[in-house]
């Protein structure tokens, strides 16, 4: 399976898992210019961001590590955009999904994983 064939599978997968818990998807890889963000969920009446991430080993720090500082802004200033374009602000958060197989029963799931 090819990496980006992967990385659908695995935001599937993500998404499905997010759904099975309560949350509703309202958009995938929303982009602009500074970058994209995976999913885009309601959780009731928060808005979360959502990083989906499938590291298959940890030789470079696993799933967690690859989402550095400097993603971290990148993803601030891509949900920015994305909130700019709406009627009023919701309450938001950011999530990631970590999986390190494509398998629901492995997904680890980190709720606010950036203090804006």
């Amino acid at each position: 399976m090819s990496a980006h064939s992967s990385g659908v599978a695995a935001e599937e997968l993500a998404a499905n898992f997010l759904a099975a818990r309560g949350l509703r998807v309202v958009a995938r890889n929303y982009s602009c210019r500074f970058g994209e963000i995976d999913l885009i969920a309601k959780d009731g009446e928060t808005l979360v961001f959502v990083e989906v991430r499938l590291r298959r080993g940890a030789r470079f720090g696993g799933a967690l590590a690859s989402i550095t500082p400097a993603k971290q802004r990148r993803l601030v200033a891509t949900a920015r955009c994305y909130l700019a374009g709406l009627r009023s602000e919701p309450g938001c958060r950011f999530d990631a999904i970590l999986l390190d197989a494509l398998d629901e029963r492995r997904i680890e799931w980190l709720r606010d994983i950036i203090a804006d």
